[in-house]
């Protein structure tokens, strides 16, 4: 049966959390009482990410693994997964265990209302170190600004998206943080709702200053220029 709700997470050395936020995440998928599918994109770990994975395909059918031959990064291995979903309605987090399964149905409840073919998550609480705080609120302004993509928290991973919105996104610097702005560049609606978010209690973030700043402020710049010239790569 085709699969009405896709969610795609990608993992890169997380062992430890991917079993439990698997199971939170089918007991909500399995509540909406809709067929779905889990991809579990392995970007290349080297930890026993790939277990656990596999563990996870063993005890719910609906999950599979979908492993990159090496650690390519979070943008490529989110895209991947997007375009391997079969879904309508395709849902997108973090694999730290940081976003809760549990706002996905009133995500999904925005974008199949019509108000919008992608609905973003905002941790308007959030649960981080008080310079990630400090770091994420400076970017999130400037980029709400330059960009104009009309989201408070474009570093949220946790989305609902109709399939379509995936044609808008191509391999970029930090795509995944992005997501907003493409979308609505292409002339999608794009709504945002407020969602919880828990402090990291396995494993250790894999951005750091360099990640949360000088990347994102350089790739900001060539999307800009992207979307002045109309340009994609």
């Amino acid at each position: 049966m085709k699969p009405s709700l896709s969610l795609v997470i990608p993992f890169y050395n997380e062992a430890g959390n991917i079993l439990p936020l698997t199971e939170a995440c089918v007991a909500v998928l399995t509540a909406t009482g809709r067929p779905f599918e889990a991809i579990l994109v392995n970007d290349g770990s080297t930890d026993g990410t790939a277990g656990e994975i596999a563990a996870c395909a063993a005890r719910w059918p609906q999950c599979r693994e979908l492993r990159m031959e090496r650690n390519s990064g979070q943008a490529v291995a989110l895209l991947a997964g997007l375009h391997a979903a079969a879904g309508d309605f395709i849902v997108t987090m973090d694999g730290d265990g940081q976003n809760d399964p549990s706002d996905i149905p009133e995500l999904l409840a925005a974008v199949e209302s019509g108000s919008c073919e992608l609905a973003c998550g905002w941790r308007a609480d959030r649960h981080d170190s008080t310079l990630r705080r400090l770091m994420s609120r400076v970017a999130n302004a400037v980029r709400g600004r330059f960009l104009g993509d009309g989201v408070h928290d474009s570093g949220c991973q946790l989305r609902v998206m109709r399939r379509e919105v995936v044609s808008a996104l191509y391999p970029m610097e930090l795509m995944q943080s992005f997501v907003p702005a493409l979308a609505k560049s292409a002339g999608f609606g794009v709504g945002e709702r407020r969602v919880r978010h828990h402090a990291r209690t396995r494993g250790e973030s894999k951005y750091g200053f360099r990640r949360l700043l000088w990347r994102p402020a350089v790739a900001m710049v060539g999307l800009r220029w992207r979307m002045w010239t109309g340009r994609r790569p």
